[in-house]
C-alpha cells in the first residue's frame, strides 16, 4: 500500500510533495447506484412497453378488416382500411355520443375548476369558524363510494326533473369531482405566496378581483393538473350515465361504446368496434401529451417549496 507525504510550507523554498491519488480504490457507492439505475430504468421500460403495446395494437386493429382480426392478430394491415372510422362514425352513432360527451365533460370540467378552485382559496386563506370541518367534510366526500349513492341520486336527480338531461349529468359531474379538486387545490393554494396578495388588499383590490387576476393565474399548475385528472376521470365515467342517462339520443361516448360491443353478436363489426375506442382515447392522449409538463409542475409545486 502506497503511502502520501505529508505537504511541507513551501516557506523555505522547499518543494510540496504532491498527494498519489492514484491507488486509491473505487467507490463502492458509485457501483451500487448504477446497479439501481439499471434495475430502475428496467422497470420503466417494462412499464412502458406494458403500457403502449396494447394501445397501438389497438390503432393498428382498427385499421384491418374482420377476417384479419381473427386470422393474423399480431400482423400488420394489408392496407389502411379508413372506411372501419367511417362506418364508426356514422353508421355506429359515434358522432353523436362524441358531440354529448364534449358537452358534458367542457361543462362539468369549467365548474369543477371554478367552484373547487373558489371554495379551495377560501378554505386555505382565510380562518373561520368551521373551517376545518368544511374541508374534512370535503375529504370525507372522497371516500364515500358512490354505488352506494346511485339510488338515492336517481332519485333526486329525477324529482329535480333532471333525469335524462345534459345539463343534469353536468351538475352530477361537478359534484361528484369537487371533492378531489378542493383537495388537491387546497393544498396548493397554500404554497402560493401571501406577499402578492397582501400587496394587492393594500392597493384596494377585492377579493374577487384579488382571487380572479392575482391568485387564480398563480395557481395555473395546479388547475392544469387537477383539470387533467377529472378529465380522465369524466370523460371514462360510465357507470353515472348508464344510471342517469337512459335515453338513446343522448347518451355518451361509453355508453356509445358497450352498445357497439353489444351488437357484435349479431353484426361481427370488430374493426368499426376497434375504430369506435381509438377514437375514444385519442383525446385523452392529446390532452395529456399537450399538458404533461404543467400536470408535473403541478405535482410537484408543494414538495420545491
Amino acid at each position: 500500500m502506497k503511502t502520501t507525504e505529508t505537504p511541507v510550507p513551501a516557506e523555505s523554498g522547499a518543494p510540496v510533495a504532491k498527494i498519489d491519488t492514484h491507488d486509491r480504490p473505487p467507490r463502492k457507492e458509485k457501483r451500487d447506484g448504477g446497479v439501481l439505475n439499471v434495475f430502475s430504468h428496467g422497470m420503466l421500460i417494462l412499464w412502458a412497453f406494458m403500457v403502449v403495446m396494447p394501445l397501438l395494437w389497438a390503432v393498428m386493429t382498427s385499421f384491418k378488416d374482420d377476417s384479419s382480426i381473427f386470422n393474423s392478430p399480431w400482423a400488420l394491415p394489408d392496407k389502411l382500411h379508413f372506411d372501419n372510422w367511417s362506418r364508426a362514425w356514422t353508421d355506429a352513432n359515434m358522432s353523436d355520443y362524441f358531440l354529448n360527451t364534449i358537452l358534458v365533460v367542457a361543462g362539468s370540467l369549467i365548474g369543477t375548476l371554478v367552484l373547487g378552485s373558489m371554495a379551495a382559496y377560501v378554505l386555505a386563506r382565510f380562518d373561520f369558524p368551521g373551517n376545518r370541518f368544511i374541508y374534512f367534510l370535503f375529504i370525507g366526500g372522497m371516500s364515500f363510494p358512490i354505488m352506494l349513492a346511485l339510488v338515492p341520486l336517481f332519485y333526486v336527480v329525477n324529482n329535480m326533473g333532471l333525469l335524462n338531461t345534459i345539463h343534469g349529468l353536468i351538475l352530477v359531474y361537478i359534484a361528484y369531482s369537487l371533492p378531489f379538486t378542493v383537495f388537491f387545490l387546497t393544498a396548493f393554494f397554500r404554497t402560493l405566496p401571501t406577499s402578492v396578495a397582501e400587496a394587492a388588499f393594500v392597493d384596494g383590490a377585492s377579493h374577487s378581483r384579488t382571487f380572479f387576476q392575482i391568485m387564480l393565474p398563480m395557481a395555473k399548475p395546479g388547475l392544469i393538473s387537477v383539470g387533467i385528472f377529472n378529465f380522465l376521470g369524466q370523460w371514462n365515467q360510465y357507470m353515472l350515465p348508464t344510471v342517469l342517462n337512459t335515453d338513446p339520443d343522448k347518451r355518451v361516448l361509453t355508453q356509445g361504446l358497450v352498445q357497439l360491443a353489444a351488437s357484435q353478436g349479431y353484426k361481427g363489426d370488430w374493426s368499426g368496434l376497434f375504430a369506435g375506442l381509438v377514437m375514444a382515447m385519442i383525446p385523452v392522449l392529446v390532452a395529456y401529451i399537450i399538458f404533461q409538463r404543467q400536470v408535473v409542475a403541478g405535482l410537484t409545486a408543494g414538495a420545491l417549496k
